[in-house]
This record gives C-alpha cells, structure tokens and sequence, in this order.
C-alpha cells in the first residue's frame, strides 16, 4: 500500500521542464506579459494586449446587453419565444463564463477592462437614464 502513495522523481522532474514559459499567477499582477484565455495570448506584444484588453472589455459589454434586451415580441409563438429565450441565456451564460476564465488569469489590466465593460454595458442597455 505504501509503493501506490510514492512517485519517481524522474517523472517529477520532467513534467516541470515540460513548459517552462508558462507562468500561472495565483495573486494579482500589472503588466502586458500574460496568458489570457488561451496558451500564448496575448504573449509579450503591447498591441496584443491592447487587444486583449479591447476582447474582454468587449465580451463584458455583450454579456450586459444579452442580459437586458428583449428581443422577443409579446405576440411571438409562444414555444418559438420559449427556445430562443433558452438560446439567449446559454449564450450569455457562456459569455459570462469566457469573461469570468479571462479574470482568472489574475492580470490587474484584465479585471478592470471587465469591470468597466459590465459598468459601461450597463450603462448603455441596462439602465433607463
């Protein structure tokens, strides 16, 4: 029973040579060098990042606007009404998801451009000023 608990170390050692450039956060940090929802993006390119920013801030925003606009009109067929209402809300759900992934990777630059986008969404669909 003891031999199931033990590992080789020259399996250890070779799964932490495996991806040296990866680097997984697990406290906040500032800077344009970080993974965000997929290996490799935006890499170490400002631009990228910049983009990166525009994505996620973009996302938070349809997010708010799925959850605030009606879509349907009360005449519609009730059952057609019924499935794209479930359609809307996987989607939205989903994007909810992709935009709570991307504030996980724990970059300052990224939880503010999500904040704001959810502010700004908001603002835009949500509100009735």
């Amino acid at each position: 029973m003891g031999s199931m608990c033990q590992t080789s170390s020259s399996h250890n050692t070779t799964a932490l040579h495996t991806h040296p450039q990866s680097a997984t956060h697990t406290s906040s940090y500032w800077g344009h060098e970080s993974q965000i929802l997929f290996s490799g993006w935006p890499g170490s390119s400002s631009g990228m990042y910049a983009l990166a920013l525009f994505f996620v801030f973009g996302l938070a925003m349809m997010v708010e606007c799925l959850s605030y606009r009606t879509i349907v009109k009360p005449e519609a067929n009730k059952v057609a009404a019924w499935f794209f209402k479930t359609a809307m809300h996987t989607i939205r759900a989903g994007l909810s998801y992709v935009v709570m992934l991307a504030v996980m990777s724990f970059n300052g630059g990224v939880f503010l451009a999500a904040v704001i986008g959810h502010s700004v969404g908001f603002l835009v669909f949500g509100s009735k000023v």
